[in-house]
């Protein structure tokens, strides 16, 4: 396990971090050296972006007076925090602050790239990994499904009165992009995980009493 800090923010990164970025940058294809390096280019982009998205949650967090820190685990990560009470508007934006960033950093990666001379494959690579893993992951967040960060600033916007609708959006929304996402890249990965998130929200509306 490594621990440093960033900004001041102490961060944590397990083992399970660094073997799902592998495996989701192709280990069962490395069987040469280049393939090896190009893993290694998509580990390194892989954890700037995430720990960008991660930044995005925790500084706004301690801009309204929390005190935060990060951990990076599999398939992500999360920005968590104490010592103050937010507001609605404040989890909102602290939500939002993640995928917000994380676009910014995607968008800055292409003109940086734009304004570069001309880069070797490697570095041609590097930088578009960096770029579609900002896009993606960002996009993939702002589903409004729970526990995504779309589904966080779904419940923030509409308020605990209304979690039967923030649950009812996770269920449908789980599905149809669970569904969508294995049609265009036939993977099954992250539409087992959003089936997850959706059966974790029908067993929580299945267990509540509502009036």
């Amino acid at each position: 396990m490594i621990r440093f800090s960033v900004l001041g923010i102490p961060i944590e990164i397990q083992p399970f971090f660094w073997l799902t970025l592998v495996i989701l940058g192709g280990a069962s294809g490395a069987d040469s050296p280049e393939q090896i390096l190009g893993i290694g280019l998509f580990v390194i982009a892989g954890f700037i972006s995430i720990l960008v998205h991660e930044l995005g949650h925790a500084l706004t967090a301690r801009h309204f007076g929390a005190q935060p820190h990060i951990a990076l685990i599999a398939f992500g990560g999360y920005a968590a925090y104490s010592g103050v009470r937010m507001s609605r508007r404040q989890s909102f934006l602290i939500t939002a602050a993640g995928p917000t960033i994380q676009l910014v950093l995607g968008f800055a990666v292409i003109l940086l790239s734009l304004a570069l001379p001309p880069l070797s494959l490697h570095g041609e690579y590097f930088l578009g990994t960096l770029i579609w893993i900002s896009f993606a992951w960002a996009i993939l967040n702002l589903l409004p499904v729970l526990p995504l960060d779309g589904g966080q600033m779904l419940e923030a916007a509409l308020g605990p009165q209304r979690l039967k609708i923030t649950l009812w959006v996770t269920i449908i929304v789980s599905v149809v992009a669970g569904l969508a996402i294995h049609e265009k890249t036939g993977s099954w990965i992250f539409p087992i995980f959003l089936g997850m998130f959706g059966w974790q929200a029908f067993q929580q509306l299945k267990g509540r009493s509502w009036r």
